[in-house]
């Protein structure tokens, strides 16, 4: 009974913090209030993962990951150069490898039928995740012109 009180508030909570999410329009605090969200989410889907819930969990990896991609859109849109804000972009990218790591330790768990889910959202986070490190870290030079090997001299 206790578990079932602990995971109810979990959802309330949950519930709660994503209202907020939902009302924030500027992308440093939607990315706050996404850290806070993110521990809710994760504290859900281990409960779920551990009562045998696979559903719950695979909403509540795809609600994380619609989340983490309103915070990048917006952030784009708001702030584009990553090298002038990156704070945000580093925040946002911290999250996205902590998302990663959770659903990886969930799909560890997770029955072989529910596992194309979940690996569908992990790609789509890995491939936020990307992103963000291509626009973090951006090349500063061109890639360097090879200059064939000179023909050697024949005696």
């Amino acid at each position: 009974m206790l578990f079932v009180c602990g995971a109810a508030c979990g959802v309330d909570r949950v519930e709660e913090l994503q209202k907020s999410f939902d009302k924030d329009t500027h992308a440093g605090s939607k990315i706050k209030t996404l850290e806070k969200l993110s521990n809710a989410q994760f504290d859900v889907t281990r409960k779920a993962g551990a009562a045998g819930d696979f559903n719950t969990v695979g909403f509540t990896f795809e609600k994380y990951r619609d989340n983490v991609r309103a915070c990048f859109d917006l952030l784009k849109k708001q702030e584009p150069d990553a090298d002038k804000h990156s704070g945000d972009y580093r925040r946002l990218e911290l999250q996205t490898r902590r998302g990663i790591r959770e659903l990886e330790d969930a799909l560890l768990t997770a029955p072989p039928e529910v596992h194309p889910p979940l690996e569908i959202v992990h790609k789509d986070i890995v491939d936020m995740d990307d992103e963000l490190i291509r626009l973090l870290f951006p090349k500063r030079t061109t890639e360097p012109v090879k200059v064939p090997p000179a023909p050697e001299a024949k005696p």
